[in-house]
């Protein structure tokens, strides 16, 4: 039986975890983490010079990143694991500061994604992302990250809502907006703070993405280290367990793909989400740069596999009824495979039965999921990066609870068995042989 090194695994996430508050920042981590590797960046609006045996990465907008290794330039399809950066968050308002009675100040923020708006409540919070700022030539981009508790969302004093507690119905505009600081305080003094965190002038910010985030760091606990806890489970776990099998594998005579797309809590359709050109553009870069032809495009994409990795609902211990009586994914005991009848996942029996055989090959258990049929679940980016590439494609994820708060549950072992199956994928090729019949080499 294999053997895995969970605390290090973890400790490694926890770390990635902690410093990627943002989708910048979390594409800011792995493009470093890729250069460590030896990983040579390219640009989209640059001509490409690729190299067999070579690793590479491109990103868009700050926010998505795909990582790519061609093995050789006869290369017969394309692994691709496919996770999403961004998470249910408050993104913060232009104008954002609202003065109430001259006593206090609090900014203006909305929605961002499907979240869980109680946890948010009565914690450290502070603020992260990207502002873009004025130069000679045009302008420049800056990370930004307040690295300091600096706001909270106060709670109502059961006092004056004794409904709280019985299902409370909460107002983003009016219960989520978060106090920065006592009043009489200058027009403009929230972007002057940003403005001083960034080493910049105020008057050159030009725009922001800011966003909130919770201050608590990931951590380890249960009796004996069973769980993790920690924001941005969903869906960063998978991107750096994918990342991670990307860096240790060796791709033999398919491409390994590492892909990782942006606003997929919102639908996914922006220019970096998965119903854009990013993927396609990239294969079709990569197939063109080997100097091949249309047609072995379309030939490797039929011999291609893409696993669609995004988090998976674990049984609950209060709420073990809310699950499928026969399909119960528990923590710790390995990658979910997702089903859906309606195709909001897009595993049929034969994508399905390949992830099998390839958790079985990497020597990791694997678990199934569907929705209660009395229950409508969420969709993922599988089903709607497939109207750009036509893979096989399967839709995983490692299983946790409290989805889509802002600190989330997952299992201590899991992300390791993940890490694995991904060098696995990476490792690996599928050649489709016709009328539904796959061949696998690892």
């Amino acid at each position: 039986m294999k053997e895995f090194n969970f605390e290090k695994t973890n400790q490694e996430l926890m770390e990635f975890l902690d410093n990627s508050p943002s989708s910048f920042h979390a594409v800011a981590n792995m493009k470093a983490m890729l250069e460590e590797a030896g990983c040579s960046c390219l640009l989209e609006g640059e001509k490409w010079q690729l190299e067999p045996g070579k690793g590479y990465y491109v990103t868009r907008n700050d926010s998505a990143l795909i990582a790519f290794r061609i093995p050789k330039k006869d290369f017969t399809g394309f692994q691709v694991m496919a996770s999403h950066s961004d998470s249910p968050v408050f993104k913060v308002k232009a104008n954002a500061e609202i003065e109430v009675e001259k006593h206090y100040v609090k900014l203006n923020v909305e929605k961002y994604g499907g979240m869980i708006c109680s946890p948010w409540l009565d914690r450290p919070l502070s603020v992260a992302g990207r502002i873009v700022v004025k130069t000679e030539n045009g302008v420049e981009t800056r990370l930004v990250k307040v690295d300091r508790d600096l706001l909270i969302i106060p709670n109502l004093a059961i006092h004056m809502n004794r409904s709280v507690n019985d299902g409370y119905e909460f107002n983003a505009q009016k219960d989520m907006l978060p106090l920065f600081c006592g009043g009489g305080q200058e027009k403009g003094c929230f972007l002057a703070m940003i403005a001083a965190e960034a080493g910049v002038k105020q008057e050159d910010i030009l725009d922001t993405d800011l966003f909130l985030y919770n201050r608590d760091k990931g951590t380890t606990f249960g009796l004996n280290g069973e769980y993790i806890a920690s924001p941005h489970l969903d869906d960063l776990q998978c991107a750096f367990s994918s990342l991670k099998g990307f860096l240790a594998a060796e791709p033999k005579d398919s491409v390994a793909v590492h892909c990782v797309l942006d606003n997929e809590e919102v639908g996914s359709g922006t220019k970096q989400g998965a119903a854009s050109t990013f993927l396609k553009d990239v294969l079709h870069r990569i197939n063109s740069a080997m100097g091949r032809t249309e047609e072995e495009f379309l030939t490797a994409v039929a011999s291609s596999f893409m696993v669609s990795a995004d988090n998976a609902h674990g049984i609950h211990p209060n709420q073990a009824d809310k699950a499928d009586p026969t399909n119960r994914p528990y923590l710790n005991e390995g990658i979910v495979i997702k089903y859906s009848a309606n195709q909001k996942y897009t595993t049929d029996a034969i994508s399905g039965a390949l992830f099998k055989a390839l958790c079985q090959q990497a020597e990791v258990p694997f678990q199934t999921f569907h929705n209660r049929s009395d229950m409508l679940g969420g969709s993922t980016l599988g089903n709607i990066s497939g109207n750009q590439v036509a893979f096989n494609t399967v839709d995983i994820g490692l299983p946790q609870l409290a989805m889509h708060s802002c600190f989330e549950t997952a299992g201590s072992k899991d992300t390791a068995y993940l890490v694995e199956a991904a060098r696995v994928l990476f490792s690996s090729s599928v050649y489709g042989t016709g009328n539904g019949n796959y061949r696998l080499s690892f």
